[in-house]
């Protein structure tokens, strides 16, 4: 059980990296069709879904697969693990990024703490830059720690 338990951690962490160098290099890369509507601004959308959702359906792929597998094959049982690992990482994701970030749903507001401070900081250095090459924060539950300084007040003469 235990070690079930750490598969599905490692897992979660994993996913981070693995968003990180998607977001990088295919979703600034030559998936930037997909995700460029995501940097345009609210007024410019048309609806409620941006084709960069069609990421969600990508990454739920490997996980729906993990847990095919993981179920089906008794000797490929980590799979599952691995599988649940990436669905706990999507849900992570969508709450801080979809629910949180963009306010795509109203279930909560301002979350106060040091942490999610820098995450709002962090994702809006992000969306601050509109072309696919001008990109930089480009992780989500990972933050440069340049994103929790507070601004200095600087002082008028």
């Amino acid at each position: 059980m235990l070690l079930n338990i750490g598969i599905i951690l490692i897992t979660v962490l994993a996913m981070e990296f693995v968003a990180w160098s998607a977001h990088k290099y295919l979703m600034h890369g030559w998936l930037w069709i997909w995700h460029e509507d995501h940097h345009k601004p609210h007024y410019e959308k048309t609806g409620f879904f941006e084709k960069n959702d069609l990421f969600f359906l990508v990454f739920a792929l490997p996980s729906m697969l993990c847990y095919i597998v993981g179920t089906l094959y008794i000797d490929y049982r980590w799979a599952l693990y691995i599988g649940i690992g990436i669905s706990i990482y999507g849900l992570i994701y969508f709450l801080i990024h979809d629910v949180y970030i963009h306010q795509r749903f109203k279930w909560f507001r301002q979350l106060d703490s040091r942490y999610s401070r820098a995450i709002l900081k962090a994702h809006g250095a992000h969306h601050a830059k509109t072309k696919k090459e001008d990109g930089e924060s480009f992780g989500l539950l990972i933050v440069n720690p340049k994103y929790y300084m507070k601004k200095r007040k600087v002082a008028s003469i």
